[in-house]
């Protein structure tokens, strides 16, 4: 991709006789020097990977360091009336947007865009030594990227006061280059985007081929575990938390698209929405997360990944990314909310293995829909509500982007679903013994919904 500059013809730019560099100039000798900077590293990480030059790996982390300081001065120095500049991996930002890099989620309850990551730089032994030497039984969850452990880091490593704190250290598969792309994706995006539905990046370690992210613990671990996990441990949702939920994912992915420069998330699945103790829901893992198009731009093109299932049909098909590609996700993780079905599950009859393929005509036909609710709800919802939530899914569900609606418009119609006051519908019950039982066995479902102290989560 170029950048270049022009002149009209009535205004031709005369050669300055000066010795000085004109503008232009000037900024092309500038991008040219960033672009090297910024893809050298990548370069070398990909020569140390394959013919295992030790060395290069020192030089391509303080390339990498100077890359990233270098984008924060510039953009820092850019006033709102300047042009703005943009790579493949960077992003724009408005001085005047007045986020302070101290300031946390509670004095920005809509999120704030930081000048800079603003992170902890862990060593290899602190996290080791955190996780126990990455003891097996300290796992929390694993997948292609690597594995997930808790952890515990003495609370003046960041900055506070106290012993220790509960983290979530993701390990990466330092034999993947695609774990090392990822790796800075997560460090760019969650070191500099901070909302309270979006899982807070504390640091990172880099040390030889070792690649580790450091997150705050997420007590309540996954939605997906929640909708389709079995045994004990597993709480099942009441419509109330549902909801809950729904909310504070599509707030969080409100504001990636709302941002000056709109991120696209690319992966939104249920086991990307992480809980803390009042199953509050926060988005993780932004290891696919890319930039938005530029204004006079609809969409951009990529290789296409992410989650099939979950992936919207024009990216699967042609690799062209919108930001409405994210709603179609959303509206997969609302089916899965309501039914309890998985996105994609090879187990359910022939036809009926991808969700949104067969679900449709259950969500737009009230009486069908009921015949899909999640059993675990036990009948316990608002009928209205449901409906309204099958409406909502089948509007995020649409083939043609441009008829999906934004995530604002998610967020409103969510708000406005959360504040029917239809009490949540109760089964019906033949004889006297059943109601009393019922009624014996209520409270249970109008338990406060935070978690015991001694539950533990995942991150991955």
């Amino acid at each position: 991709m170029g950048i270049c500059w022009g002149s009209s013809a009535d205004n031709p730019t005369t050669p300055s006789t000066t010795g000085h560099l004109s503008s232009g100039t000037f900024f092309f000798c500038f991008l040219a020097l960033l672009t090297f900077a910024i893809r050298l590293p990548y370069f070398l990480r990909w020569v140390q990977y394959y013919y295992s030059i030790c060395w290069l790996n020192s030089l391509s982390k303080h390339l990498c360091i100077f890359s990233i300081v270098w984008i924060s001065i510039v953009i820092s120095q850019t006033t709102s009336n300047t042009a703005s500049y943009s790579t493949s991996g960077g992003s724009n930002i408005s001085r005047g947007s007045g986020f302070s890099a101290s300031s946390g989620d509670e004095a920005f309850p809509n999120g704030q865009i930081l000048p800079a990551p603003n992170l902890r730089i862990f060593s290899f032994a602190e996290l080791k030594t955190a996780t126990k030497n990455f003891r097996p039984d300290m796992v929390l969850g694993e997948g292609g990227f690597g594995q997930v452990f808790k952890g515990w880091i003495d609370e003046k490593a960041l900055g506070k006061s106290g012993s220790a704190t509960l983290v979530a250290v993701k390990k990466l598969n330092s034999e993947s280059l695609q774990g090392f792309e990822e790796w800075q994706s997560e460090v760019h995006f969650l070191g500099r985007l901070s909302h309270p539905h979006l899982v807070r990046l504390l640091g990172y370690c880099w040390e030889d081929r070792e690649l580790l992210l450091v997150y705050e613990f997420m007590q309540k671990g996954s939605l997906e575990n929640h909708l389709f996990g079995r045994g004990s441990s597993v709480q099942s949702l009441e419509w109330n938390i549902r909801i809950k939920i729904a909310i504070g994912a599509a707030k969080g992915l409100s504001f990636l698209h709302s941002s000056d420069k709109k991120v696209i998330y690319r992966d939104f699945k249920a086991s990307n929405i992480l809980l803390d103790g009042s199953y509050t829901a926060k988005l993780s893992d932004f290891g696919l997360a890319k930039l938005g198009p530029s204004a006079s731009q609809s969409h951009v093109t990529t290789r296409v990944m992410g989650t099939y299932g979950y992936a919207a049909p024009e990216y699967v098909a042609t690799g062209h990314l919108y930001v409405k590609s994210d709603v179609y996700g959303f509206g997969v993780v609302l089916v899965e909310i309501l039914t309890g079905l998985r996105a994609l599950d090879p187990n359910r009859p022939s036809g009926q293995h991808n969700l949104s393929e067969w679900i449709k005509p259950y969500l737009s036909d009230r009486r069908k829909l009921k015949s899909i609710m999640d059993n675990r709800l036990e009948g316990k919802y608002p009928s209205k509500a449901a409906v309204r939530i099958a409406q909502l899914a089948l509007k995020c569900l649409e083939p043609e982007p441009k008829y999906r609606p934004s995530m604002k418009e998610v967020v409103e119609t969510l708000e406005q679903i959360e504040s029917i006051n239809d009490n949540p519908k109760e089964p019906r019950n033949r004889t006297a013994r059943q109601t009393t039982r019922r009624h014996r066995q209520q409270p249970l479902h109008h338990r406060s919904p935070l978690a015991p102290k001694n539950e533990t989560g995942r991150a991955n």
